[in-house]
């Protein structure tokens, strides 16, 4: 049985870009890196996905991420609080 090999973020970022750019076909870039061209194709439209979200409403997204964590960090500082104030009161 044969081992399956990793690939790193970067090995396929490099394989992906070579395939965006569209030099060489899929086979030629799949034999150069020894990868299967079914697996090129996968992170040529993984990165084409990647790019559509980093061009499509980065800051919006950012933004709802940030106010989502100030709320979550918000309910963890009103826990602390109430579990001190009780903490306080057991040792009175």
């Amino acid at each position: 049985m044969a081992t399956r090999r990793r690939y790193t973020g970067e090995f396929k970022a490099k394989v992906s870009l070579e395939a965006l750019r569209g030099d060489k076909t899929i086979q030629e870039i799949a034999a150069r890196h020894k990868v299967h061209p079914n697996q090129v194709s996968a992170w040529k439209q993984r990165a084409m996905e990647g790019l559509r979200e980093v061009f499509s409403k980065g800051t919006e997204r950012s933004r709802g991420d940030h106010e989502a964590e100030v709320r979550d960090l918000h309910a963890k500082i009103g826990e602390l609080t109430v579990e001190r104030d009780f903490l306080a009161k057991g040792l009175k």
